[in-house]
């Protein structure tokens, strides 16, 4: 075998063609590589840009093995290793050229498909200058031929939407030359090591041994191991006293974030935790041979991990005013603060400041974060910010004043109050973060009322509850009827105030509240410890009004709370944050689906009318023509821009799968509401009985809830579903059920061992409002289903059954069909069933 380092022009560059074998995986990269590449990607850009020297970034290896010449005298190579790498960088070709295309530039397009992504003058597969296996062939050919289709709801075509949004925000903020740097970073800056097979080498062998390699040593471990080297008198000592005593405290994974942490607090702050050894290694490397130095080094890391323990361990810190704010960090969750904490308890510890003041600098810290969670600003360039801040930092001015400073620069987004309370009115709360972090922001207004029996929510079991239901019953509707506003109707104010802050609370009691009228629930609010549910309980009516109340309340809680940025106005001349999250929106949309005016407005927490008129005046954004108005039609008032020669929407968007009626309407099936566009965006989107406890055993109470609401709910289709649910048991599945007042039913299958349980389940039946969901967006994380194929095969099968039409765009969610099927088809769902049973058993079987 043989190897180079090249750059990726000069890798694919000429008349060749990388093939795929068939004994490969399908493409899987998803959002977290995507933007860590990207990131990489635009440091590079950046520094570019500044007139820095530039060091190609590696990306690592790939392993090629010579195939036959073709026809026209292609060279073909067998992708042994690196094909996602490839397919990747590919991808943002293909969307680097349709970028160019939009902007106009004939010029560029041409280069790029012409350099990069085509043999040009072949024709047929040899045409593609990488051509995938052929469950990925369609949709990255799609791709490269910039087909309407492009974009699908596969990993291919979200990696492909991915840097066609990537590619227009940069422009957004970097201009042309921003783009052109881009294409000479990924041309020439991205670094791969070409290994090339000899002819006649056991090709599907390499493949075998580089896919089953032992477990590696850890970035800790060949510190360690390179600084014990660097010790041969004092090595033994050193170890027991100071490296042993660090490492059994913090475990490995977090004495592997102390070595990083220790880098970035000395003013690293680009180094990743992959480059740690390296990094390490270079700083030390001049005091080889002077062992007394050496061991200081490892003091001074070992003092910082006792530091490091009270960040993760908040008991361990002796200021009550720290401990307490780290604590809550703590209870906040994640590691994005680290940094930042780290530098100040060594400030704390070697004199340079206090802990109260530290303690503040924290609690600006806190604000930022959770101001920026109820606003929604992007968590993009979040952990760079808390990287640069130790070495940023103004050291002539109190801790807490400069980290406030620091936090407040214009870049860094520190929401004022006015945003805030924008958001808190507006913006669906119930869909940021991750779901303890909604609950701890609740808990913390809960406790600024100063009760003077505060509830111990360390033993309080409590959750987040709508006040204004998820699905309301009717006599909810008959109250926003009063408070509609001209042209709307009550399902849409609905949906832009059930999951604001206004409209949550805290309660024990979720399954009793439930979606009943108002005054049912004031009977059980009205013995809740908490206050703000007192608070609630107290009003006549809950409707528009008393929700944008509470909110404005709220508000007046949160800015005492979350102290704002210096300056505490919002900043002039910037655009708003909710028009980037429509772009957002629209990019992560696959191609064959359509979204409303609405359903965007409630997401980004504004109104169908803005939205409209913001997409108007800017129908160049990509997939604005995928929006329409509430009943499915293209709006009268959308024109694309002056100049653009497109097709119709009505007409691209057929082109790209979407059905219309004789009137216009779109196909129903095919729109995404804001709950499946918030879950493209990666949101945390909780359903009702989705995330309940799924025990091993069926409960039989629960059971019988499940059987009264279907016989009442859906008469004709009860005896199917029934049937169906003995089947699945008959076939080894068992049965749970939520624990809301709906009692949703899930046919569970362990598709594991005894030592290893592995549950997945195919559909969650809902039997008050005759919907039956297929769980693709769970399935998608769940072996055999996590292949696109296996998923698509699930869909195939059930959309041959009369009444069942699921969208293929719709394979990362959770696309329905009516309970009503059953009454007629039960034989034909127990036969899919059936097949997924027997696909678990086969995926089961090949694991073991």
């Amino acid at each position: 075998m043989r190897a180079q380092e090249i750059t990726f022009v000069k890798l694919v560059q000429g008349e060749k063609q990388f093939q795929v074998p068939l004994y490969q995986r399908t493409y899987s990269w998803g959002g977290d590589q995507l933007k860590r590449l990207w990131e990489d990607v635009g440091e590079l850009v950046d520094q570019h840009l500044s007139g820095e020297t530039v060091a190609p970034h590696f990306l690592g290896s790939v392993v090629l093995a010579p195939g036959q010449i073709q026809a026209g005298g292609v060279q073909r190579w067998l992708v042994v290793d690196g094909q996602q790498r490839l397919t990747t960088l590919m991808l943002a070709f293909a969307a680097l050229r349709d970028h160019h295309r939009k902007q106009g530039d004939q010029r560029g397009m041409d280069r790029v498909h012409r350099q990069i992504l085509v043999n040009e003058y072949q024709e047929g597969p040899g045409h593609y200058r990488l051509l995938p296996t052929q469950a990925d062939r369609e949709a990255f050919t799609a791709c490269v031929q910039s087909r309407a289709e492009a974009g699908g709801s596969d990993n291919i075509g979200a990696a492909y939407r991915f840097f066609l949004g990537a590619m227009a925000e940069g422009r957004e903020t970097g201009g042309a030359q921003w783009i052109s740097t881009v294409e000479t970073v990924l041309k020439d800056l991205l670094s791969i090591v070409e290994i090339t097979a000899e002819s006649g080498d056991n090709v599907y062998r390499i493949f075998e041994s580089i896919n089953n390699t032992g477990v590696g040593l850890s970035q800790s471990d060949l510190l360690r191991n390179y600084v014990f080297m660097l010790l041969p008198k004092r090595g033994e000592r050193v170890y027991q006293e100071l490296w042993l005593p660090m490492q059994q405290s913090l475990g490995p994974k977090n004495l592997e974030l102390l070595v990083w942490l220790d880098l970035v607090v000395r003013g690293h702050s680009k180094v990743k935790q992959s480059e740690i050894y390296r990094e390490q290694q270079k700083r030390l490397q001049p005091l080889a041979g002077d062992e007394a130095a050496l061991q200081r080094e490892i003091e001074q890391l070992a003092d910082r991990g006792l530091r490091f323990r009270r960040i993760i361990e908040p008991a361990r810190e002796y200021s009550p005013a720290l401990r307490a704010v780290l604590e809550r960090l703590a209870a906040w969750g994640g590691q994005t603060h680290y940094p930042l904490a780290l530098h100040l308890l060594d400030l704390v510890d070697a004199g340079g400041t206090t802990a109260d003041d530290a303690a503040q600098a924290l609690l600006y810290v806190e604000s930022y974060l959770v101001r920026r969670l109820i606003c929604q600003t992007p968590t993009t360039g979040l952990n760079r910010i808390f990287m640069d801040a130790p070495k940023e930092l103004e050291t002539d001015r109190p801790a807490a004043e400069a980290v406030r400073r620091f936090l407040s620069g214009r870049r860094r987004r520190w929401p004022s109050d006015e945003e805030l309370h924008a958001a808190v009115r507006s913006k669906p709360f119930y869909w940021s973060g991750r779901p303890p972090q909604r609950s701890y922001i609740l808990r913390r207004l809960e406790e600024s009322h100063l009760s003077t029996e505060p509830v111990d929510f360390a033993k309080a079991s409590l959750s987040v509850e709508h006040v204004l239901p998820q699905r309301p019953a009717p006599q909810w509707f008959e109250l926003l009827a009063d408070e509609t506003e001209p042209d709307q109707t009550p399902q849409e104010l609905h949906d832009l105030l059930v999951h604001t802050l206004g409209n949550l609370t805290l309660t024990g009691d979720n399954s009793k509240l439930s979606n009943h009228p108002f005054k049912r629930k004031q009977q059980i609010l009205e013995s809740s410890a908490l206050r703000m549910n007192a608070e609630i309980a107290s009003q006549e009516r809950w409707g528009r009004a008393e929700i944008l109340n509470r909110a404005d309340r709220l508000t007046k809680r949160a800015v005492e709370l979350w102290p704002g940025p210096i300056g505490g106005t919002k900043p002039t001349g910037e655009e708003w944050p909710g028009w980037a999250e429509l772009r957002a929106i629209l990019v992560a949309m696959p191609s064959g689906t359509w979204t409303s005016y609405g359903d965007i407005a409630e997401l980004i927490g504004s109104h169908p009318v803005p939205v409209g008129t913001h997409l108007g005046t800017n129908s160049s954004v990509i997939g604005a023509h995928r929006v329409l108005n509430s009943e499915g039609k293209v709006s009268a008032g959308f024109r694309w821009p002056d100049g653009v020669d497109r097709q119709p929407p009505q007409e691209l968007l057929v082109n790209e799968g979407v059905r219309f009626d004789a009137s216009g309407r779109a196909d129903r099936s095919q729109r995404l509401t804001a709950a499946e566009l918030a879950t493209l965006l990666g949101k945390d989107v909780a359903q009702q009985g989705a995330h309940d406890p799924l025990p091993a055993e069926e409960d039989a109470a629960a059971a019988e809830r499940f059987r009264t609401q279907l016989q009442t709910h859906t008469t004709e289709s009860a005896s199917g579903v029934m049937a169906a649910l003995d089947y699945w048991r008959g076939q080894g599945g068992h049965v749970t059920y939520g624990r809301n007042e709906e009692t949703s039913c899930f046919p569970m299958l362990d598709a594991g061992t005894s030592e290893r349980p592995h549950l997945i389940w195919p559909v969650g039946i809902y039997p008050v409002s005759g919907t039956v969901e297929v769980v693709f967006q769970y399935l998608k994380t769940r072996s055999p289903f996590d292949d696109t194929e296996q998923r698509r095969e699930l869909l195939r099968r059930l959309n041959e059954i009369d009444g069942i039409d699921l969208p293929e765009a719709k394979l990362e969610l959770r696309p329905s069909f009516p309970v009503r099927v059953f009454a007629e088809h039960s034989a034909e769902i127990c036969g899919v069933l059936d097949w997924f049973v027997h696909t678990a058993a086969l995926d089961l079987a090949r694991r073991n």
